[in-house]
């Protein structure tokens, strides 16, 4: 039986097994692929070269445009390379690289989320303090701390994971490299010390979830007891995009990993996957957009070349 030192390559689950599926998933990846990039790219240009959205809240949504291009960078170019050339594998290297970023970026994605709806508390609950509350220095170590928590999550979690001897083969029930199914082919007990780990993520990632409830209850009270419905309507219209993409990306997170055991499958949790890996990275772009006039005029500017 091959252990973690004679394992030289993985095999992922595959979309499908006719070639013209294959080729057809592939056009799809692509076309999702390329939104990503564009509306993420815009956003990135748009508030790097337009001063008035130098502020706490636009250089955290910088922030969540680069997670973003780098959470559906991880896995998605290596499904559309195995879809396009009909293969299922991915090396021993590619896989480690593989759960280390996507465990980095999409840890320090959950963070950064949880700040950004910190921002949104202070600018709308406590707006005369929000320029010493969030300040330029406080919002940049902030950020510095998702990036950060994240990269250490990864670390830890990545070395528990490659330390553990495989004896069941080298086959993954999953598109991408996951760390639950890599787990499954563990023939050690040693396994029980991730399973620890995770355990203190998810209560870590429990806190975060728990704090975004209270600062939006704080919120939605705060705003329902303004007289003017025009700031009413203003203060939600800043608050709904964060809102939309925490929604998204929470909701198909908790039902991937905490479905009923009965109704698991290896193509439900392909779907699932895909659902909170990719979609969220394309459709945040435009989540934003749709709600924000200023970010609409400033992407058109950066797409037509004319900065103000």
């Amino acid at each position: 039986m091959p252990n973690s030192s004679s394992v030289s390559e993985f095999l992922l689950l595959a979309f499908a097994d006719m070639c013209k599926l294959q080729l057809l998933h592939f056009a799809l990846f692509l076309g999702i692929y390329l939104a990503a990039l564009l509306g993420n790219g815009l956003i990135l240009s748009a508030v790097a070269c337009h001063h008035r959205f130098h502020t706490p809240m636009y250089f955290l949504l910088l922030n969540l445009a680069l997670l973003d291009l780098g959470c559906i960078s991880t896995t998605l170019p290596k499904a559309m390379a195995n879809a396009l050339w009909d293969t299922r594998a991915i090396s021993y290297q590619g896989c480690v690289a593989q759960v280390f970023f996507f465990v980095f970026l999409f840890g320090a994605e959950y963070s950064l989320l949880t700040i950004m709806s910190y921002d949104r508390y202070v600018a709308i609950c406590k707006p005369l303090h929000y320029g010493s509350l969030l300040g330029s220095r406080a919002c940049a170590q902030m950020a510095a701390a998702a990036w950060g928590s994240g990269f250490l999550n990864a670390v830890l979690h990545t070395a528990s994971t490659f330390s553990l001897p495989l004896c069941q083969g080298n086959v993954l029930e999953q598109f991408f490299c996951e760390i639950p199914h890599i787990l499954k082919l563990s023939c050690s007990d040693s396994y029980i010390r991730e399973v620890q780990l995770c355990t203190v993520t998810a209560f870590l990632f429990g806190g975060c979830f728990v704090f975004i409830v209270v600062s939006y209850v704080q919120i939605f009270r705060a705003v329902l007891r303004m007289p003017s419905e025009q700031g009413r309507h203003k203060a939600f219209s800043t608050c709904l995009p964060h809102l939309a993409v925490v929604s998204l990306f929470l909701s198909t997170v908790i039902f991937s990993h905490l479905k009923p055991p009965l109704i698991s499958s290896p193509s439900l949790d392909l779907v699932l996957a895909f659902l909170y890996l990719v979609v969220p990275p394309a459709l945040n772009p435009f989540i934003y957009c749709m709600r924000s006039k200023e970010i609409k005029v400033a992407m058109w500017k950066v797409t037509t070349g004319c900065f103000s």
